[in-house]
């Protein structure tokens, strides 16, 4: 697959790095030159001066072969004009847009523009050292109506089947985490001490699933 890169800052390079090392083709598109620098003469890639959301420039860059690319320049309203270039000019499916502003970056995904908040990421990577044991979400959709959830099985639900904590149309037991391996949840499924369950819920769903999860089921 060849892939464009807009931008060669330091998140542009590491990713160039990556895509290479998984065999795709790489063109990279920067307005300065001098970027062009940390990426070394080495690498066998098509460094393309000019603006990623000019058609032309895009076009030097090999779009009309492309399968993804990716706009990862320092600039919100650039990353997201070069995203919609390609996504609605050029038809390109795999589009990938960096994004500082979080509100910025659903209201974008919204319109079928896939981002990265690098802000919400790297405060929830944060938290998550500061507070292991927190409940997190480890996906939100772009709606904001369904998320997934990691939840360690209370000891109350050890030995009872899995799929019994499931409520049609709120929330269901995807797959569960055991002693370093996971697997997909079946209706057979018995929960053990120790399991991390990865539930898919809807977001007004989830003070009910915790309540769930609590309840005491002892004398079952």
């Amino acid at each position: 697959m060849h892939v464009i890169v807009v931008g060669s800052g330091r998140v542009g390079v590491e990713l160039i790095h990556r895509i290479l090392e998984s065999g795709h083709s790489v063109a990279v598109v920067d307005k300065n030159p001098a970027s062009f620098l940390k990426l070394g003469e080495e690498l066998e890639i098509d460094r393309i001066v000019g603006f990623g959301f000019d058609a032309d420039t895009l076009r030097q860059a090999g779009i009309e072969r492309a399968g993804a690319l990716a706009a990862v320049t320092s600039g919100d309203n650039s990353n997201i004009l070069i995203a919609r270039v390609a996504h609605e000019q050029f038809d390109i499916e795999r589009v990938v847009a960096r994004i500082q502003e979080p509100a910025r970056a659903e209201i974008y995904q919204r319109l079928g523009i896939a981002t990265v908040a690098s802000v919400v990421w790297s405060t929830d990577q944060i938290f998550r050292r500061i507070d292991p044991d927190a409940p997190r979400n480890d996906w939100l959709d772009p709606s904001g109506a369904v998320v997934l959830l990691e939840r360690e099985l209370p000891a109350a639900w050890a030995g009872r089947k899995l799929s019994e904590l499931d409520s049609a149309g709120r929330f269901t037991v995807a797959a569960v985490s055991r002693l370093g391996g996971a697997e997909i949840v079946t209706p057979e499924l018995v929960g053990q001490s120790g399991d991390i369950l990865r539930i898919v819920a809807s977001t007004d769903a989830i003070v009910e699933l915790d309540a769930a999860l609590a309840a005491d089921h002892g004398g079952h």
